[in-house]
């Protein structure tokens, strides 16, 4: 194969798509010197990803077409971290808007210049390369295409598909009972968290179980459902215990319900489901688990005591990122950044307080990974993954299990210490795309967030504590923004100096120091911190008051998020 000036040069060896009838005329049309994309004979629309149906139900066959190829940079990261075993970096990530339809975005490279002369607003080409029989469309700078301003005012490629999502919810009917008012959550567990713990994950999870049921004050058997997230399927790949056959095998309960799966509300989608299947009654405590053993899993990996699934050709969503090496969510994530920072005006320091933040919350919670004082200067100091995120942008892989009883708030009320439901937020009002929706926010925030507070009295102002999900810091100023904490692209000024977010401050964020340093818990470990601060369980790191705790999972595909409160 060869490759071009911008990319690592003729040793990169890239993941190919598993090309299908179906999909083949968008892999091989360079091989004419055409990006080609399907596009309904009713309406016009153009598809990407590739389709078999046209969203709008017109009814017309889709023909294959071919399009300009000429697009603007709608967002940017220079990736400094080796990902890819033959894809060295460093090299430009971008999402390209296409002039043809820039409701049309495809995940890319540019290349044929400095990766740091990469900006949003940039015009660009399209450039093929081959290896083997696919012809992968990658974009070089355009000397004839109009350049764009990007900011909020002005950013023309930007088309209503890329706008702020506004979703109306209606509210509840009057007179009827919302089912969070039937649950509870009675017990809270966690198994030790820590680097390379080097424990089996089932372990780890039953480890947990027994900590939340004995929290509950029940034991074994008063357990009647399990539920977690994201199933066995992932096991291998050191983010699952096995799933519910695991772990019933290990506890030897017998469940009337059980539920496992990633397709749900984020990894709160367990919770929520649990809670669903106490209200309708089909069971009265369910046990919800969610196990992590990642930095086991890649000491094993180095180590030769593990191996890798086979690997072959991409398929599925993958195939239209990992070929330009957007192999992990931290490449994904930044591209939103970037856009955020271009339209609105922010800087690496506005992301930088949240993490600052969370360190020094860390240094209060003897369980954190990571409690070492973390200033500014250490942040912005510190080495590129992909930008603009650094590496205290990005949370750290652990090992350890949390775990929940969700009870039936009847059966609850003699137990210890239950935290109630206020009201839940699952909805979906974007398109389930790492590339295709908002942009400048993570995806599925705007949705749950909407539709969270539509089912409560309640109002971003009476909340006393929120536990918002930092896998990387960009997806918690999402999250602030969408729940309303603060307007839409005013974050930093929110964050600025970090007063705002510390436990003494309007919203204390994190307290337990987030995955950006207690550890890569994958959404539950915040809810359970939500459980111990509405406790008042939190020791040093205690929100003085607390009654009332926001908890989102996810941002990305998909997301989730809770109200809880005390009684």
């Amino acid at each position: 194969m060869t490759e071009v000036e911008g990319t690592p040069g003729p040793a990169v060896v890239r993941p190919l798509p598993a090309v299908t009838p179906h999909t083949r005329p968008f892999w091989t049309g360079g091989e004419r010197g055409e990006l080609r994309l399907y596009r309904c004979g009713a309406c016009g629309l153009l598809l990407h990803p590739s389709q078999v149906v046209c969203p709008r139900g017109d009814g017309g066959e889709l023909a294959v077409h071919a399009v300009s190829g000429r697009g603007h940079v709608l967002s940017v990261s220079v990736n400094g971290q080796h990902w890819l075993p033959d894809f060295p970096p460093p090299y430009v990530v971008a999402v390209v808007a296409l002039v043809d339809d820039p409701a049309v975005r495809l995940t890319t490279n540019v290349v044929g210049c400095a990766p740091e002369d990469v900006v949003i607003g940039m015009p660009v080409r399209v450039r093929f390369v081959q290896q083997e029989d696919v012809w992968l469309p990658l974009f070089e700078p355009d000397p004839w295409g109009m350049p764009v301003e990007a900011t909020a005012a002005s950013f023309a490629p930007l088309p209503p598909s890329c706008a702020l999502p506004r979703p109306a919810r209606r509210p509840v009917a009057a007179g009827s009972r919302r089912f969070e008012e039937r649950v509870a959550i009675t017990g809270a567990g966690q198994s030790r968290i820590g680097r390379r713990l080097m424990r089996p994950p089932v372990e780890l999870a039953v480890e947990a179980c027994r900590a939340a049921v004995a929290d509950a004050g029940l034991t074994m058997d008063d357990i009647d459902g399990l539920s977690t997230y994201p199933g066995g399927f992932l096991e291998p790949m050191g983010i699952s215990e096995g799933g519910v056959g695991a772990v019933e095998e290990a506890l030897r309960v017998h469940p009337a319900w059980i539920n496992g799966g990633d397709e749900s509300s984020g990894q709160l989608g367990s919770v929520i489901a649990a809670m669903l299947a106490v209200a309708g009654g089909l069971c009265q405590h369910v046990l919800c688990f969610r196990t992590v053993w990642e930095s086991t899993h890649t000491t094993l990996l180095r180590e030769g005591q593990l191996a890798l699934p086979p690997g072959g050709r991409v398929t599925g969503s993958f195939q239209y990122q990992l070929p330009f090496g957007a192999a992990s969510a931290a490449q994904w994530v930044a591209q939103y950044a970037s856009h955020y920072f271009a339209r609105f005006g922010a800087s690496r320091e506005t992301l930088g307080w949240i993490a600052v933040n969370a360190r020094a919350h860390a240094g209060l919670n003897p369980a954190a990974i990571y409690r070492s004082p973390l200033s500014m200067d250490d942040y912005l100091a510190a080495r590129t993954i992909t930008t603009p995120f650094g590496l205290y942008d990005c949370d750290v892989p652990c090992d350890g299990a949390t775990a929940f009883v969700v009870s039936a708030v009847d059966a609850a009320r003699d137990l210890r210490a239950p935290v109630l439901v206020e009201a839940v937020g699952t909805a979906l009002d974007e398109r389930q795309s790492w590339d295709q929706g908002t942009v400048s926010h993570m995806p599925n925030v705007f949705g749950p967030a909407a539709h969270l507070w539509s089912r409560t009295s309640l109002r971003p102002a009476d909340v006393d504590v929120a536990l918002l999900y930092d896998g990387f810091t960009f997806v918690a100023l999402s999250w602030l923004e969408a729940l309303g904490f603060c307007g839409i692209g005013e974050a930093a000024d929110f964050l600025d100096g970090g007063k705002r977010i510390g436990l003494h401050g309007e919203l204390p964020l994190n307290p337990h120091g987030g995955q950006l340093s207690a550890g890569r818990t994958h959404g539950y470990g915040f809810l359970h911190e939500a459980v111990v601060q509405l406790r008042g369980d939190g020791g040093a790191r205690q929100v003085a008051g607390a009654r009332t705790a926001v908890v989102s999972a996810g941002g990305g595909v998909p997301a989730g998020c809770l109200l809880l409160r005390r009684d």
